[in-house]
C-alpha cells in the first residue's frame, strides 16, 4: 500500500507537469518550447531585469543551459542582454517588444487555463493548498 506521503509527492509532480504541458499545448502556435515561454514569463514577472545567473536559478537550470536558451531568444528577437551598471561582468536580460507580445499571449492562455481548472474549487481549499505548497517551497529552498 502506498503511503499518503508518496501519493502526495506523485500527485504534486504529475500535476505540475500536467499543468505545464496543458499550457504548452495551448501555446503550440507560438512555435516556442516550454522552456522558452517559461523563461519569457519569468523575465516579464521580474520586478527588475534579472541577470542570466538569477534567471538560471529561478528556472532551475545550469548557467550554460541558460546561456544557450538566451542565445536562441536573442536570435528570435524576444530578449536582449544589457550590461549591468554596477558590475560589467553581469548581463541583465530584458524583453523586447516582441518578447512582451509573446508574454501577453502566454499570460492570457495561462490565465484562461487556470480559471477553467480552478473554477469549481472551494476558495478555502484553494487557500489551504496554496499555503501548504508555499510552505513546502520555502522548506525545499531552505534545504537546498
Amino acid at each position: 500500500m502506498t503511503s499518503i506521503e508518496e501519493r502526495f509527492s506523485a500527485a504534486l509532480h504529475k500535476t505540475a507537469r500536467g499543468w505545464r504541458h496543458a499550457i504548452d499545448r495551448r501555446l503550440k502556435d507560438l512555435d516556442l518550447g516550454q522552456a522558452s515561454w517559461m523563461c519569457i514569463a519569468m523575465i516579464a514577472k521580474s520586478p527588475q531585469p534579472p541577470s542570466q545567473s538569477e534567471l538560471a536559478h529561478q528556472l532551475g537550470v545550469e548557467n550554460p543551459t541558460m546561456v544557450s536558451m538566451l542565445d536562441r531568444l536573442v536570435k528570435s528577437g524576444f530578449v536582449q542582454r544589457q550590461p549591468s551598471e554596477t558590475d560589467r561582468r553581469v548581463k541583465l536580460v530584458v524583453l523586447t517588444d516582441a518578447g512582451m507580445q509573446v508574454y501577453d499571449t502566454v499570460r492570457k492562455e495561462a490565465d484562461g487555463f487556470r480559471n477553467e481548472l480552478l473554477q469549481g474549487i472551494d476558495p478555502d481549499q484553494l487557500r489551504a493548498a496554496t499555503e501548504l505548497l508555499e510552505a513546502l517551497q520555502a522548506a525545499t529552498e531552505k534545504s537546498a
